[in-house]
């Protein structure tokens, strides 16, 4: 939107005056807007803020009720802080006019008439207007997310945001000037955190995620209640499946809790994946599977949670989070991990202030300068190592086994060698964190020695292996000691589990032990922890799947 010319005049008259040969000169390059009131033009100034719209230049009368234009000037100074200043005043107000430029910093002052505009009015706004916008920087347009960077539900907004891929600008309350004018906008006589505006003005504080995702309009309720298929979990065994289940047409819904791609979604670089030899993120590999699950019309509900699953043969009952109900023929777990916790005292309420689970993505940014520090020896975490590279002055790579070959690609393995400034400390375990309100150093254990070194960081990121997400499953279908789903011949190599199966037939490769009910990726047991093992899994599931369909 072209920058605005606000005019502040209490005679109607007058007003449109100035409005109309502003117009007529500007009209091209800049909006003209008006009030006749110290109060309307306050409010008015606070929206534009609000919508992140830029004000180059402020006229006001001096002489109104209630309000004069030095007072006006005071006040909308502190929204639009660059914003050039005029005075119109009455020829017997001149010393008040030179006092304003002295005292309170106006750019310029005009004496009523000031025709013709050509000689009196467009050299000294053009003069001004050149000046202001050699300084001039487009505003960024989308989201804007402000508060302390260090508070926990800072990052939690962030994250949503940069997993679900919606671009959003960061202020800092501690840095940017441009935070504490916009929350004066908002809140003037309070302050909360964090504070998220979004481009048509309106704003939430505080929010929940769940909160910013009506906001944005993204999908969390069902348009049908029955399906072909229901895929549960997001990641790129599910996401396959449904491209797959989608394009061979059964009428699929994927359900997502937190955002498509999983945990894979984090990842900042991928490069064994087949068919990209520069590698890709995986923010890029999840937007490219959700457009073309979209393509294909699956129906993609995020943030949403399936709570429990109900079997009335020959359908499957998915129940969300909201009370929705979703029926199926058949249905897809594609849950995934989660990273396992680090059992310290005192961690958990550091998390999201200093300490992150995964999260490389949306934090290495901010590490500019600072000192790293990443727990985990297998792929995820040398990923987040060479990432956060580019950013910190170094990262330190903790590892609890003697070697990074045990658990790592060797591809990954030969670039953290290659980057000057990762290290890598083996036999090392995180045995205490210190800080409040966020992190500020933490304690490392040598397994071998039993020494242990104090270090100050504020950035912790932890991926110390994964646990699968399945606790909601109960005791619906069978899973190993760990919590993995028994699938295909894993059933019927237990003899409980052979016993309880109520077909003739065997459960099908990826099927679990209730039939109609499958499980891919990373939830299942035994399965390859790979993004492209992932994917066939997924692929693979919906040819079973139709086997099954045509059984029953």
């Amino acid at each position: 939107m072209p920058p605005i010319l606000f005019v502040l005049d209490d005679d109607l008259d007058v007003l449109n005056a100035i409005k109309r040969d502003l117009r007529y000169e500007y009209g091209k390059h800049f909006r003209v807007l008006g009030a006749t009131s110290g109060a309307a033009a306050l409010e008015t100034l606070k929206n534009l803020k609000l919508r992140n719209e830029s004000v180059s230049l402020l006229i006001s009368d001096q002489r109104m009720p209630q309000m004069t234009g030095i007072e006006f000037f005071e006040q909308a100074l502190s929204i639009f802080p660059t914003a050039k200043q005029v005075l119109i005043t009455a020829y017997t107000d001149t010393d008040t006019a030179v006092y304003a430029i002295n005292q309170t910093k106006i750019d310029y002052f005009l004496s009523k008439p000031w025709t013709p505009p050509e000689l009196n009015l467009y050299p000294i706004i053009s003069d001004l207007l050149e000046d202001w916008s050699a300084s001039f920087e487009l505003p960024c347009r989308g989201i804007r997310v402000i508060g302390y960077r260090r508070l926990p539900q800072s990052y939690q907004i962030r994250d949503f945001l940069t997993r679900h891929q919606i671009p959003y600008h960061w202020l800092d309350v501690d840095t940017d000037r441009e935070a504490s004018l916009l929350c004066n906008c908002v809140m003037p006589n309070q302050a909360e955190w964090p504070l998220v505006l979004f481009p048509d003005g309106s704003h939430l504080v505080k929010p929940e995620n769940a909160e910013i995702a009506e906001k944005l309009g993204l999908k969390t309720r069902p348009e049908r209640s029955f399906y072909d298929l229901v895929i549960v979990g997001g990641g790129p065994s599910g996401l396959a499946a449904a491209v797959y289940g989608a394009s061979e047409g059964l009428h699929t819904v994927m359900v997502e809790r937190e955002a498509p791609g999983g945990q894979a979604g984090t990842s900042s670089k991928i490069e064994n994946y087949l068919g990209f030899p520069s590698g890709l993120s995986g923010a890029d590999l999840a937007r490219r599977a959700v457009a073309q699950a979209k393509r294909f019309g699956v129906e993609i509900l995020s943030p949403q949670e399936v709570t429990s699953i109900q079997i009335e043969d020959p359908y499957r009952i998915a129940r969300l989070k909201d009370g929705t109900e979703l029926s199926c023929h058949a249905l897809l777990i594609a849950t995934g991990v989660t990273y396992r916790k680090l059992d310290i005292p005192g961690l958990e309420a550091l998390c999201g202030a200093g300490i992150y689970y995964g999260a490389a993505t949306t934090e290495a940014s901010a590490c500019q300068g600072e000192d790293v520090y990443i727990v985990g020896g297998a792929n995820s975490a040398g990923q987040a190592a060479i990432h956060c590279a580019q950013y910190a002055r170094s990262v330190v790579l903790l590892v609890r086994g003697s070697s990074l070959e045990k658990s790592m690609s060797q591809y990954l393995i030969d670039q953290i060698r290659e980057t000057q400034n990762i290290t890598v400390w083996l036999h090392s375990n995180v045995v205490a964190v210190k800080g409040q309100p966020s992190l500020e150093a933490i304690t490392v254990a040598d397994s071998l020695t039993g020494e242990t070194k104090t270090v100050s960081t504020t950035r912790l990121f932890i991926f110390i292996g994964a646990i699968p997400h399945t606790d909601w499953l109960g005791d619906l279908v069978e899973r190993d000691r760990c919590g993995f789903v028994l699938t295909g011949p894993d059933l019927t190599q237990i003899e409980r589990c052979s016993r309880k199966w109520p077909l003739k037939r065997d459960p099908l490769l990826l099927e679990m032990s209730v039939p109609g009910m499958f499980a891919v990726g990373d939830v299942r047991h035994k399965s390859v922890k790979r993004v492209a093992s992932a994917v066939g899994e997924g692929a693979i599931a919906v040819q079973l799947i139709h086997q099954y369909l045509s059984s029953i």
